[in-house]
C-alpha cells in the first residue's frame, strides 16, 4: 500500500510513519516545517519528505492518507482530499487497527514526562527480554528512534491527550484501549483545545473507562486532579507510585520501595525528583507485565534520555550548552531545579521562548516567573506576534531576566556573558530559530 502522511514531521507522526514503513508500505509525507531530529529520522530511514502541504503531493493519489491533528479544514491538502473522495483516516485510529490489536498496550499518559517515562518502560521491558513495541513522541536514545514493531505481545505507547484530528475531536488516547495505563499528573495545559481543567478530567476519565477491571492504573499519589478523575468512576485496581528516597541530592541515585519493601537502587544518568517518579511509574508498569525491579535497576543503569530533555549539546571551552523541551511553567521548574541540585553553585542561564499554543495564548503569564527560581539569568524571547508582554508577567526576577525581540541578540549577549563553568540551557518545543546550533558556533568563534 501507497500511504501518504500529512504532518509527518510531528513527533507522534513521525512514528506512525516508521510503524507503516516496518509493515512492508511505501511511505512519504509533506510538513510545512521540517527539523531535527524528526527530519534526520525519516530521511535515515529512507522515507520521502515534501515541503508544504501543496495538493500536487496527493497526484497521484495515494492509496491511504494519514493525516495529523495540526491540520484543519481550510487547509489545501485537506480541501483536496475531500473533494476528491480521497481515502484517509487519524494517525490514532490507523495506529489502533494496524498495529495495536492483540497487543497488551502500555500507556503512560499525563501532562509531563510522557516521553521520558514511555521511553523508560520501554527499555526496561527490552533489558527485561520482552522486545517490546514502541511510539514515543521522541527519540529514544537507547534505541536510536521514536518508534518501531518489536514483537506480537507488548506495545508502549505515549499517550496524549490532544486531540485526535480535525474530524476527530476526541483524545488521542482514547484509541488505544491500554490494559497497562500510567497517569502522571494533570494540569491544564493545550488551551487551543480545551477551554478549562474540567474538560482535561474529563477527557482522562472516558481513558480509564476503556481501561478493562483485570488491567492496571498506576496514578501519582497525591495528585489531585488524578484523584477527581478517578471519582468520576473506575472500574480497574489502582497502584499509586510516590517519591523515591534519594541517596544523592539530584535524584541521580534513589531507592526503589514497594509496599514499603527494599526493592534496589537506581543508579543512572539522569537527574530530578521528576525524573526519579518517571522511574517509580515505569517500575510500576514494567511490574505489572512481570519484570522485576532487579531488572528495572540493570535497566536503568543503561539509560540514556530522550532527545530534548536537558540533552547536552556541547561543552565549550567550559560553557555547557544543554537543549530541553520545556514549554509548561511546571516542566521549567522541574528541569532547573534538578540541574542546580547537579551543578551547585555553579550558574546557569535559561533561555526561553514561548512558542506552545498554551504558552502564546498567556494563559501561564502570571506563574512563568516563578518558574525560573534556579536560573542565575533568564533570557526570554517575545516574538513579534505574542499578544501579551514577557517584560511586565517577568519584572519580579529584576536584573535577572532580559527579554529580546530578536534571536541575534540573545545569542550575542549570551556569549558574552558566558563563562568557564556555566550552564546554558535552551527551552523550547520547536526550532527557535535554528539558536541551538548558531550558539554553540558563536561559542566556538568567541572562545
Amino acid at each position: 500500500m501507497r500511504i501518504h502522511i500529512l504532518g509527518i514531521c510531528g513527533t507522534f507522526m513521525g512514528g506512525i510513519a516508521l510503524l507503516a514503513r516496518a509493515l512492508g508500505h511505501e511511505v512519504s509525507g509533506s510538513d510545512a516545517n521540517d527539523y531535527p531530529p524528526m527530519s534526520t529520522q525519516l530521511a535515515g530511514q529512507g522515507i520521502t519528505l515534501l515541503e508544504g502541504h501543496d495538493p500536487a503531493h496527493l497526484d497521484p493519489a495515494p492509496d491511504l492518507v494519514i493525516i495529523g491533528n495540526a491540520l484543519s479544514r481550510g487547509n489545501h491538502a485537506v480541501e483536496y482530499i475531500l473533494n476528491n473522495d480521497l481515502k484517509f483516516i487519524s494517525g490514532p485510529q490507523w495506529l489502533n487497527e494496524n498495529v495495536l490489536q492483540g497487543r497488551h498496550v502500555l500507556a503512560v499518559s499525563g501532562t509531563h514526562g510522557k516521553t521520558t517515562t514511555t521511553s523508560t518502560l520501554a527499555w526496561i521491558l527490552e533489558v527485561g527480554g520482552l522486545n517490546p513495541g514502541f511510539l514515543i513522541g521522541g527519540i529514544a536514545e537507547n534505541f536510536g528512534c521514536s518508534a518501531r514493531l518489536g514483537g506480537a505481545d507488548y506495545f508502549v505507547v505515549e499517550a496524549d491527550e490532544y486531540d485526535t484530528a480535525f474530524f476527530d475531536k476526541r483524545s488521542k488516547f482514547i484509541h488505544y484501549r491500554p490494559s497497562t495505563l500510567i497517569i502522571n499528573n494533570i494540569e491544564f495545559d493545550h488551551a487551543d483545545i480545551f477551554p478549562d481543567l474540567a474538560a482535561i478530567r474529563r477527557e482522562f476519565h472516558h481513558l480509564v473507562r476503556i481501561v478493562p477491571d483485570h488491567g492496571l492504573i498506576i496514578a501519582r499519589q497525591g495528585d489531585m486532579e488524578i484523584s477527581k478523575v478517578l471519582e468520576l468512576g473506575c472500574w480497574t485496581p489502582v497502584e499509586y507510585f510516590g517519591e523515591g528516597d534519594p541517596l544523592r541530592d539530584d535524584y541521580s541515585e534513589f531507592e526503589i520501595k514497594i509496599d514499603d519493601t527494599p526493592g534496589g537502587v537506581i543508579r543512572w544518568d539522569l537527574i530530578g525528583r521528576h525524573n526519579a517518579d518517571n522511574a517509580l511509574a515505569a517500575t510500576a508498569a514494567a511490574n505489572h507485565v512481570g519484570i522485576d525491579s532487579g531488572v528495572v535497576c540493570e535497566a536503568l543503569a543503561d539509560f540514556k534520555s530522550v532527545k530534548r530533555r536537558l540533552e547536552q549539546l556541547a561543552v565549550i571551552n567550559g560553557v555547557t550548552v544543554y537543549d530541553d523541551f520545556a514549554h509548561h511553567p511546571t516542566a521549567i521548574r522541574a528541569t532547573l531545579a534538578a540541574l542546580r541540585q547537579h551543578v551547585g553553585k555553579q550558574r546557569i542561564i535559561a533561555i526561553m521562548e514561548p512558542r506552545s499554543n498554551t504558552m502564546r495564548k498567556g494563559v501561564h503569564q502570571d506563574t512563568l516567573a516563578g518558574s525560573f527560581t534556579d536560573a542565575d539569568h533568564v533570557l526570554l524571547y517575545q516574538p513579534g506576534d505574542l499578544t501579551w508582554d514577557l517584560s511586565r508577567c517577568t519584572k519580579s526576577l529584576g536584573q535577572r531576566r532580559q527579554v529580546f525581540t530578536d534571536i541575534d541578540t540573545i545569542i550575542i549577549k549570551a556569549v558574552g556573558m558566558a563563562q568557564p563553568g556555566d550552564h546554558i540551557v535552551i527551552m523550547s518545543n520547536g526550532d527557535f530559530g535554528g539558536i541551538h546550533h548558531r550558539l554553540q558556533e558563536a561559542l566556538q568563534v568567541a572562545c
